[in-house]
């Protein structure tokens, strides 16, 4: 059995808020930390059936990216459901959902960049 290790290292400031997140990965072709501006994890618990999440985010994070962060997650999780159960219909749903999302936040975001 290979074992693999996942690093997040989080610099944090006075009030605990994350300024800088950092991940490595063991058998990533990358010898250094990388750099990113949000991280959501979900670890799954079998034993009391729940999702456990965590969701960070720094402050340079602008909105616009938090909005293809959050489109390609959930793009990204429509192709893992889709792989793992073979639910080709909820998937496409999903991506669907993920489209109309992304089309709505960016109307708002014109019409709010027009009120400026």
């Amino acid at each position: 059995m290979t074992k693999s290790t996942i690093s997040i290292d989080l610099h944090l400031d006075e009030d605990k808020i994350p300024q800088k997140i950092e991940w490595q990965a063991s058998g990533s072709t990358a010898d250094e930390m990388q750099e990113a501006k949000a991280v959501m994890l979900s670890l799954w618990d079998g034993k009391d059936k729940s999702a456990l999440r965590i969701d960070l985010w720094t402050k340079d994070m602008m909105v616009d990216e938090m909005a293809d962060f959050f489109y390609q997650t959930i793009f990204g999780m429509a192709d893992t459901l889709q792989r793992s159960t073979h639910q080709e219909e909820l998937a496409a749903d999903m991506k669907n959902f993920a489209k109309e999302f992304y089309e709505k936040f960016r109307e708002q975001q014109m019409k709010e960049n027009k009120l400026r």
